[in-house]
Formats: structure tokens, C-alpha cells, sequence
């Protein structure tokens, strides 16, 4: 039997990446006969799954990321594993799922910050992975997060693949969308025959709620009737204020941050989904919001715009700060037909990037690996 050994610091715990790697193992040992084991500091345990606890020294801060990498490279040493799986930066791993971008990249491009000692060790651990690491194949959520990391790293781009996220379409099916459409605009004192726009993030600033604003202010004054409701966590009283000045307060509703199953009556609620990122390596929202049929807005710094066929299924916005395209784009929206019609693309694309399709394009990573671990091991 062959043995996948998968890191990762907090496995199924909450973050992003940990919740991916913990639903596509788990997945991966309904379908395969391979036998899994965990490599991780924190975990919520699974069925068919074994664990070892990697220690992590966080104090000194910057022997965090070189302790787990020292540590998880220790507990799969001996391991006899067909293959490593890391989601992690780490010494040696055969595949390595890229949730962010390069560090370096990260933090002098994206954050514009001078590199730490923190940032310096976490970024020497990443670059002996990359060129000493043995890795066969890097997989990246987006083509975005592909081409940073080829810039940053100028290997052979034949090693570098994208894999973007999945969606459980279940979610979003067993729910009774005229239902909850009526309920969910009641809730927050909507009228049915407003037009719905949602933006979901955990900050403001940097997912481009200030730029939408801006556009929302020239829909206003072309008399268009709208709804715009802020979902999430950021400075609250700094958008109202903005919101108050560009005389759009009482079309703006800040809910605060919401549980899966509420954001999803939300999605369904409303008709179309805008985020107009500064910067966005995949960008999850984006599919959940497609995955109940609302056209998309983004900007081209959002991975999903990968998912974005133009006038079809949503837009992407290149000049993020040119209010008047954005608000043009807006308003091509309030029109029924059209919107119609894009909510079903929206919906197809999603249908396209579920979890089964996920799990496919890994199992075909695997084999490929598994294949050529074999083929070696015969000459």
C-alpha cells in the first residue's frame, strides 16, 4: 500500500489553507486505497487518518517556519512514505500546494514592509525548498499566483502547476432560493425589486472597498436603485464615513462578519458579487458567490479571475481606480435580461470547479509522481 504523508501546521483548523488540506485528504481517502498520514503541530482529527505532532518553536518568532520545516522533516524521515505532500513551507516534500505567493514577493511588494528576521528565515526555508527540495511539481490556486512565483523563482515552468479551488455545489443546492431570497431581503429591510450587490471580506482596504464605493457613487447619480451590503470585518466607521460622504449611506449595509451558512442565504439573496482586490492569490468568495448564480466583479489582481470569461459570466477590472468603468459595468447589471443570463454562466463555472474536479487533477498528480517514484527505484 502506498503511504502520503501530508503537512501542515494546523490540519482542518480554521484558515483557508488548512481547511483545503483537510477536505482534500479527506476526500482522497474516500477514493484512493492509499494510506494517509498527517504531519502537523495542531489537528482536527479525521476518520482513516493518522497523525504526528510536529513541535514549533514560536519564540524566538523567527525559528517558527525553520523548527516546523526542522521537525516535520524529522517525523517523515523514517517514514517509508511513497510520497510528501506539503502545504507548507519545508526542507523536502514531492509536492508542494502554493496557498500564498513567494514570501519575499509577499512581503516587499504586497505589504511594502522591510523583510524581518522573521520574514528572512521563513523565505530561507522556502528557497531550500524550492532548489534543494526535491520537488517534483508546485501547484498553484491561480495563474497569477504562477506567474509571481516563476518570476520570483525562474525554474522549469513545466514543475509549476494550477489547480484552483474547489466548491461543494451541495451547499448551495439543498437551500430554496425564492425562499430564502424573500426572508433574507425582509431580514435587512430590502425591497424584492432592488438590485443586490455583495462584497465579502475580512479587510476592507485591501479587497477594494474604497474604489467601490467611489463607483457606487456615480450609479447613485444616475438614479439607479441599489443595495450594496458589506459582509465581514474591517473599519466599519471609516467606510460609513465614506459612505456618508458620497452621499450613498442609506444604500450601503454593513452586517458584520457572518457564519458559511448565512453567508451562503446572502449569496442567494442577491444578484450580483463585486471585490475589486489590491491583491487576491485565488480569491475563495469569488467562486462561492458564482456557485449561487450572481455575475462577478473583480479586479485583475484576483486569481479567480481565471474563472472570468468577460461579458459572459462577470468582469474584470483592470484600473480598479477609474470609478466610471466600474460604475459602466455596474450599471450594464441593472439590466434584467442580461443579468439573467450571466447568472447562469456563473453558475456552469462553478459546476466546472467543484471538489470532484479538484480531487481528479491531484489523484493525476499523485499517479504521475507515484509513477516516476517507481521508475526510478526500477533503474
Amino acid at each position: 500500500m502506498q503511504k502520503i504523508a501530508v503537512i501542515i501546521p494546523k490540519y482542518g483548523l480554521t484558515g483557508g489553507a488548512e481547511q483545503f488540506a483537510a477536505e482534500l485528504t479527506n476526500r482522497l481517502v474516500l477514493q484512493t486505497s492509499y494510506e494517509f498520514h498527517v504531519v502537523a503541530n495542531r489537528w482536527q482529527t479525521s476518520p482513516s487518518v493518522q497523525f504526528h505532532k510536529a513541535p514549533i518553536i514560536s519564540f524566538p518568532k523567527f525559528l517558527t517556519t525553520p523548527s516546523f520545516a526542522h521537525f516535520a522533516n524529522e517525523r517523515t524521515q523514517f517514514g517509508n512514505f511513497s510520497l510528501i505532500h506539503s502545504h507548507e513551507r519545508i526542507f523536502f516534500a514531492d509536492l508542494f500546494t502554493m496557498h500564498g505567493i513567494p514570501h519575499r514577493y509577499w512581503v516587499r511588494n504586497i505589504r511594502r514592509k522591510t523583510m524581518s528576521l522573521f520574514d528572512r528565515a521563513t523565505d530561507w526555508v522556502e528557497r531550500k525548498m524550492v532548489y534543494e527540495g526535491r520537488c517534483k511539481k508546485f501547484i498553484a490556486v491561480s495563474n497569477l499566483a504562477r506567474d509571481i512565483f516563476l518570476q520570483e523563482y525562474p525554474i522549469d515552468p513545466a514543475r509549476v502547476a494550477v489547480i484552483h479551488p474547489g466548491i461543494d455545489l451541495a451547499d448551495y443546492e439543498k437551500i430554496d432560493r425564492m425562499d430564502v431570497r424573500r426572508n433574507t431581503r425582509r431580514e435587512f429591510g430590502i425591497g424584492n425589486s432592488d438590485l443586490v450587490m455583495v462584497f465579502v471580506s475580512m479587510n476592507f482596504e485591501i479587497k477594494g472597498l474604497d474604489d467601490i464605493l467611489l463607483s457606487l457613487a456615480r450609479l447613485k447619480a444616475q438614479k439607479k436603485n441599489f443595495k450594496f451590503m458589506v459582509i465581514g470585518k474591517g473599519d466599519i466607521k471609516k467606510y460609513q464615513k465614506m459612505a456618508q460622504r458620497a452621499q450613498i449611506q442609506s444604500d450601503v449595509i454593513f452586517t458584520g462578519p457572518m457564519n458559511k451558512g448565512k453567508l451562503i442565504q446572502i449569496y442567494l439573496a442577491a444578484d450580483l458579487y463585486i471585490m475589486l482586490s489590491k491583491f487576491d492569490t485565488f480569491g475563495m468568495v469569488v467562486l462561492e458567490a458564482m456557485a449561487a448564480g450572481l455575475p462577478v466583479i473583480i479586479s485583475s489582481r484576483v486569481g479567480a479571475a481565471d474563472l472570468v470569461r468577460e461579458n459572459e459570466n462577470g468582469f474584470v477590472i483592470r484600473d480598479t481606480s477609474n470609478a466610471n468603468d466600474t460604475a459602466a459595468k455596474l450599471s450594464m447589471l441593472f439590466d434584467e435580461k442580461l443579468r439573467r443570463s450571466m447568472s447562469v454562466r456563473a453558475s456552469q463555472t462553478a459546476a466546472e470547479n467543484t471538489w470532484n474536479s479538484v480531487v481528479k487533477k491531484y489523484l493525476a498528480l499523485y499517479e504521475d509522481v507515484l509513477g516516476k517514484t517507481r521508475q526510478g527505484c526500477q533503474k
